[in-house]
């Protein structure tokens, strides 16, 4: 038996944050060696925190993350144990994406990523240059003063895998693993047994098994261990890394770490028989005729042996009986809270103020900061002396007290305020109140009628016009600017309350105002610049309404907020226009299309990359047993008007947690012009051409098959 123990983590580290990251990393140098694992692996990127972006380009990022790898190396926090760590490094004129990998107060080699991140959320090629000579190592020079400090000159640098005198390992980075042709399928030809993956993947609904799939699949065929590493936690920007370090042993998963937590360092470690991959591996004929005409991979010999002989004193590592993934619903609770805590700890604000109108947006809103007070409540209790000490100053308790009950916490941390007009009914208004009682919130209740009645009356004596509702006799334009004035007011009365209420309460510090816009709102562009959408942060702007609805009722049982099932089953309205005995404002009226027909018209705009008319062409096979091609064709043109019109607000959306691969966030993600001809002269032509061509094929028919893109527009998890 060839034993090795091995140790991974998650850590929460913040960009440029060097003290707090270089302190993660030793607190997980610690631990692993504390456990006797010999190999430690941490995230992409770790030094520095994956989301620098531009500071990747000053020289300063560079120069601190060898400083920080310098103070490691000059301790003895490599002693016995082979570390990863990721960090930027300038080789000639060229910045690289790298792992170096050291041991002993020794650099063994730099390994530089080969493929880079550069879609959806990621810009890698933006900062990075991606390693393209894969035939030889080739010598780097090390800076001077690490150079004198270690007395070491070069290291080898590039692509390659360390052959250790039992073992051989290598370092395989995030992106590279879910390539055509990954690295690890030639190393694992080329010998070597365990591989090093270091991650910055970020959280995304319904993701993680496809992630664990890989992991599986990349060691089912051809034997290995793979060690997975990532950051966990809000590293300053809109994404959230969603940890889940793990190992797996021959495609079993025998170590897993956790998804959401608000510690800043886990550690998973696993105990492996290395002769169970050789074996393996020595009786799958197709892998022994590959190895036997492999193309050699260039490797650094190393002098150490890693691993222990046949020991009854130490335990093996057992595939996990069930892999741990949480439900869509939990996913909506667990990280959006963790990134609302992080942002909190980290701004130095002293709290949240939330407009709460007793719908189903804001509502959800409230129930994931409960969820958030009730997590650090948890984490109080088992003992995290972090997250404590965050509490404490958060909730400005003194005398050595701290919170040992969420609601009470969430009195101190969290306001809601019911910003009521006449528009308002008596049932939101209660459940707004109902839900703040639940959680524990400092409730308010405000009547905004005599602000909106001032504005109205300044606007009369400018121009002599007093506008109307549209079911008061007024035109659809006086109804929207109306609407639009309740809204604006909200939003301007939220950043007031969050100022001066802690002042109001002797409190230091300001609160940071919550959105609660969702992603499908987003998209179709309903909801009024700069209303309550304008916050400073928002944690479900990048949720579907389908996916809050089912969240809402998964936390009325699980978070203990009951009202939640009521707000879930009301009609949603935005209640900004009178309520009468023959009308009552409905969101899907007021938008011509349900919340359904949104999230399928945003994974064909997005995921699918569907211009009008080939959603037209694939929606005539989704819906063409029950909608004729005619119909499709307005609800296509429908969708696109609006959408249009409305993209200039995605240039001004709060930053929101990033959780669906349709959202139309402008900063990064859905990166599109903000200025349309609505009217989409040329495509809803050619829409109306094919119309005419179908009317007058009657005999045209949609079999039962729809096609992978119509199939994939209904599908939650499409875009993975």
């Amino acid at each position: 038996m060839r034993l090795l123990k091995v140790a991974t983590c998650n850590l929460n580290q913040w960009a440029m944050e060097f003290d707090s990251n270089l302190k993660n990393i030793k607190e997980s140098i610690v631990r692993a060696k504390g456990s006797g694992a010999v190999i430690r692996l941490g995230p992409e990127l770790e030094i520095t925190g994956y989301g620098c972006e531009d500071h990747f380009l000053e020289l300063d990022t560079v120069s601190h993350a060898w400083e920080c790898l310098k103070e490691l190396l000059l301790g003895d926090w490599t002693d016995g144990i082979l570390c990863s760590f990721g960090m930027p490094v300038i080789k000639g004129s060229e910045r690289y994406n790298c792992q170096v990998i050291c041991m002993n107060r020794k650099i063994i080699m730099i390994r530089a990523k080969m493929w880079l991140a550069n879609d959806g959320n990621y810009r890698e090629l933006r900062w990075f240059t991606a390693w393209k000579q894969k035939d030889q190592l080739e010598e780097f020079q090390l800076p001077s003063d690490m150079a004198e400090a270690l007395l070491q000159k070069t290291v080898p640098f590039g692509y390659g895998f360390m052959q250790f005198l039992d073992t051989a390992v290598a370092a395989e980075i995030c992106e590279e693993l879910f390539t055509p042709i990954p690295p690890h399928t030639e190393l694992a030809l080329n010998g070597v047994e365990v591989f090093m993956n270091a991650s910055g993947s970020h959280h995304q609904l319904r993701k993680l098994d496809l992630r664990i799939h890989a992991f599986i699949g990349a060691t089912h065929t051809r034997g290995g261990v793979y060690m997975y590493s990532n950051h966990q936690g809000c590293d300053g920007g809109r994404l959230y890394y969603d940890g889940c370090a793990c190992v797996v042993v021959n495609g079993d998963v025998v170590a897993q770490g956790s998804q959401f937590s608000l510690k800043d360092v886990d550690v998973v470690v696993a105990q492996i028989d290395l002769d169970a991959v050789a074996s393996l591996r020595g009786s799958i004929s197709s892998f022994q005729e590959q190895a036997s005409c492999k193309k050699s991979v260039s490797s650094v010999d190393v002098p150490y042996k890693l691993c222990q002989s046949f020991n009854l004193q130490m335990s093996l590592s057992t595939p996990l009986k069930q892999i741990n993934y949480h439900l869509p619903e939990e996913e909506i609770a667990f990280g959006p809270g963790c990134w609302l805590w992080d942002y909190l700890r980290r701004s130095g604000a002293s709290g949240f103020l939330l407009p709460l109108s007793g719908g189903a947006d804001s509502s959800s809103v409230a129930g994931i900061v409960g969820c958030m007070c009730q997590l650090v409540v948890k984490e109080i209790a088992n003992g995290d002396e972090q997250v404590k000490a965050d509490a404490v100053r958060i909730g400005h308790y003194t005398n050595g007290e701290f919170p040992t009950d969420s609601k009470e916490f969430a009195k101190r941390i969290f306001y809601t305020v019911f910003m009521g007009s006449e528009n308002s009914s008596d049932a939101t208004r209660g459940r707004a109140k109902l839900l703040a009682d639940e959680i524990g919130s400092w409730h308010l209740d405000v009547s905004i009628d005599s602000v909106v009645s001032a504005f109205l009356s300044l606007f009369q004596t400018l121009t002599g016009k007093r506008p109307r509702y549209k079911v008061d006799g007024g035109t659809n334009i006086e109804n929207l600017g109306l609407q639009n004035i309740q809204a604006r007011i909200r939003m301007v009365l939220a950043f007031m309350l969050a100022s001066l209420l802690p002042w109001v309460h002797s409190k230091p510090g300001f609160y940071l105002v919550l959105g609660s816009s969702n992603v499908d709102e987003g998209l179709r562009g309903y909801l009024t610049k700069y209303d309550c959408s304008s916050a400073d942060i928002n944690p479900i702007g990048s949720i579907s309404k389908q996916d809050l609805r089912i969240f809402l009722r998964w936390a009325a049982v699980h978070l203990g907020f009951s009202s939640l099932a009521e707000i879930e089953a009301a009609p949603p309205t935005a209640e900004l226009e009178p309520i009468r005995s023959n009308y009552s404002q409905l969101d899907e009226v007021d938008m011509g299309m349900t919340y359904e027909e949104l999230s399928v018209y945003g994974r064909l705009r997005k995921i699918f990359r569907c211009g009008p008319v080939s959603m037209f062409k694939n929606l005539c096979f989704g819906w063409g047993s029950k909608l004729s091609p005619s119909e499709v064709a307005d609800k296509v043109k429908h969708f696109f008007k609006y959408y249009s019109i409305n993209r200039h607000k995605m240039t001004v959306l709060t930053p929101s947690y990033h959780a669906e691969s349709y959202s139309p966030e402008d900063n990064r993600f859905d990166l599109r012009q903000f200025l349309y001809n609505s009217r989409w002269p040329y495509q809803f032509r050619k829409i109306d051409e094919l119309v005419s061509e179908l009317s007058v094929d009657k005999d045209a028919a949609t079999s039962n098959g729809v096609g992978v893109v119509a199939a994939g527009s209904a599908d939650p998890k499409a875009g993975l």
